[in-house]
């Protein structure tokens, strides 16, 4: 057998270009033998130790490929440290195997360190303050200075020159890259300034009206922040007009614990008058009134008393008036209301009288911040009050309406005796 196999070895002496195309064989088939080893045996094995870990439990890594993908560089070794003792094998082919071999090992790696930052944001997300320190804009930008460094290596590898030759071409190429990247840039500035000011963070309510966007944070970037809207569609909007543009973070009121309400009734002024005796004893029978009443009625009788001579006049006298009354009757329903919260401001106010009616307007807080229910609690605020509103003698203001106008054409004798007369010819 020794003897044989000799022989058949002085054959191939004897012919180089078969020995040459043995030898390469050998070579891939000794690569392939590696990959399918290294893949079935050694790769399965780290996916067992790796799963008994906190981070396996969740599957990240093997989801992930990282250690399939860094498999690849023990065939790519292969190849390129046998390339070179293939007898016969041309030098052109061998530098160009090697070079492929080093650059393809190259981006292996940065791949493998771009999946592997993509599992460290994962984990610290699961953090229960992930949210007010997202890391994902920092971990973009080690993500881009990773693979321009390794497009740097992968060409200087290809090219067969040293890494520092495409180096010192760079200062040159300064102003063309900051051209390219400053929109990169200024987002990284921008994502900076949001980290460590704390502007906004995943789940805050924002509203920036000049980009359409109001609804929740569900996404901070480098580049670019997502918003969810009410109506359910994401709107898309760059991180640096988050430093640039004014928008409105609701988060205060969320953490506040209470939602304003700032709404108005608008009331017919020529409804406004002074009580009567009767009104008045008519008015006591709401039991929230029944102290304001009681100082109102003590305070002007002591003024009326110093008027003396010129009391006697009524138009001299001071009097209740029914919006007064009514502006009482408002707050003090507010404040036995266990819906509002009593501990923020709460006022009850006229404003100037415009064309549209005299403003009443409620300023307060409901105790939940629930859209849902601060909606609900609102509704029945107004639904009280404008049910309540005749009672004091008071009308809200409303403009006619075309039934109005009809009403009142069908109800007037006058215009219907003033209708034209046909001329007869």
């Amino acid at each position: 057998m020794p003897n044989e196999l000799n022989t058949w070895m002085e054959w191939l002496e004897h012919q180089p270009q078969l020995l040459t195309v043995s030898a390469t064989l050998a070579l891939i088939l000794a690569a392939w033998l590696s990959n399918w080893i290294v893949k079935r045996i050694l790769v399965r094995a780290i996916y067992r130790v790796v799963g008994a870990t906190a981070v396996g439990r969740h599957g990240q890594i093997k989801q992930s490929g990282i250690i399939k993908r860094l498999s690849h560089i023990v065939p790519a070794l292969m190849l390129s440290s046998g390339v070179a003792v293939v007898p016969g094998m041309p030098e052109a082919v061998v530098t160009v195997t090697q070079n492929v071999c080093g650059a393809f090992i190259v981006l292996t790696i940065a791949l493998a360190i771009a999946a592997l930052l993509d599992i460290l944001n994962t984990l610290y997300q699961r953090r229960p303050n992930a949210h007010l320190k997202p890391i994902k804009g920092y971990l973009q930008v080690v993500k881009i200075a990773i693979f321009a460094i390794a497009t740097i290596l992968i060409v200087a590898t290809l090219i067969d020159r040293s890494p520092l030759i495409l180096l010192s071409g760079l200062g040159a190429m300064a102003a063309v890259l900051m051209l390219i990247f400053q929109d990169t840039l200024l987002s990284l500035v921008a994502s900076v300034q949001i980290s460590s000011s704390d502007i906004i963070r995943v789940g805050d309510w924002v509203e920036m009206p000049q980009l359409n966007a109001d609804g929740d944070v569900i996404d901070i970037a480098l580049h670019t922040v997502k918003v969810q809207n009410w109506d359910k569609t994401i709107t898309t909007i760059p991180t640096k007009r988050f430093i640039t543009d004014p928008f409105k973070n609701w988060r205060g009121m969320q953490e506040s614990g209470g939602r304003r309400i700032k709404r108005a009734l608008y009331l017919d002024q020529t409804s406004v008058h002074f009580l009567s005796d009767e009104e008045i004893a008519r008015l006591r029978r709401f039991m929230l009134l029944d102290e304001y009443l009681d100082r109102k009625d003590r305070e002007l009788r002591e003024w009326n008393q110093k008027l003396a001579e010129h009391g006697k006049q009524a138009v001299n006298t001071r009097r209740i008036t029914n919006i007064g009354s009514f502006r009482a009757y408002v707050e003090h329903y507010l404040r036995h209301n266990p819906n509002i919260h009593q501990h923020m401001t709460l006022l009850v106010r006229q404003l100037s009288p415009t064309a549209d009616g005299l403003p009443l307007e409620i300023y307060c807080f409901t105790n939940t911040t629930a859209w849902n229910a601060y909606e609900g609690i609102q509704s029945d605020i107004f639904d009280h009050l404008l049910a309540i509103l005749p009672e004091f003698g008071l009308r809200v203001f409303q403009h006619p309406s075309g039934a109005d106008f009809q009403t009142l054409r069908e109800a007037s004798p006058t215009v219907r005796r003033q209708e034209a007369p046909v001329i007869q010819v």
